[in-house]
């Protein structure tokens, strides 16, 4: 039978409640650039560079409910960056702007630090352990995998 055959994920979209003030937390503290912000105030798409947009912020209905940690969907999402010093950097400059953060972790092929969105949506920032995505492939599916306990202080 015939499969699809999914490259990687493209973007991710946030319903927000406040899209001004996830707008300077998603560009002022954790740096992506701005694209375009709709003239309507429905929604902006944000960029870390490379392409049109990596991730979208849609203005949610006044009566929409609050993320709930736990609840179905989201669980988090991940952003790459560069090594071990950025994602220390991370972590010192996410404490010093007050962010929640929730933990850190050692998963083997990558390294990374949790926190939480104004919102409240979990964010991952991680960089890659591994020298090529076979070799954090081979890793993720050892039996022998296991996440250890990250200090970046």
């Amino acid at each position: 039978s015939v499969m699809i055959k999914p490259n990687k994920i493209g973007h991710v979209v946030l319903n927000v409640r406040d899209l001004e003030s996830s707008l300077e937390f998603y560009s002022e503290i954790l740096g992506f650039e701005v694209v375009v912000k709709q003239p309507d105030g429905s929604g902006a798409f944000l960029t870390c560079g490379q392409v049109h947009h990596d991730l979208a912020l849609f203005q949610a209905k006044d009566d929409a409910l609050p993320v709930k940690r736990g609840q179905l969907g989201l669980n988090h999402f991940a952003v790459q960056i560069g090594g071990p010093e950025d994602l220390k950097e991370t972590y010192r400059l996410l404490q010093e702007k007050g962010v929640p953060i929730d933990y850190t972790v050692d998963h083997g092929m990558t390294a990374s630090v949790y926190f939480f969105d104004p919102e409240g949506n979990k964010i991952e920032f991680f960089y890659d352990k591994c020298e090529t995505d076979d070799e954090g492939l081979a890793m993720m599916r050892s039996p022998d995998r296991r996440n250890t306990k990250l200090v970046l202080e």
